[in-house]
């Protein structure tokens, strides 16, 4: 059985992705690669593949929580 150990000896393996020295800070981010590192907590950047679908749909949903409780604070307030 061959195993390659060799490979792990890297310190940037088990670091967060944005302390790495391969991640360029100057490089724009893509929205799927905010919202993975927002939900790994920096640790991974293509969680949720590349394609920009998830990204949209998380800012988008972001939005209209956002727009739904000041909606409903709103609302609320003028009942009373």
């Amino acid at each position: 059985m061959k195993t390659d150990f060799d490979s792990f000896t890297n310190k940037n393996l088990f670091r967060p992705v944005i302390f790495r020295t391969d991640f360029n800070n100057f490089d724009s981010l893509t929205l799927n690669q905010a919202w993975s590192l927002f939900f790994t907590a920096g640790q991974e950047d293509k969680v949720l593949g590349l394609e920009p679908e998830f990204g949209r749909f998380f800012n988008n949903l972001l939005i209209a929580v956002g727009v739904t409780g000041t909606l409903a604070a709103l609302f609320i307030s003028t009942i009373n």
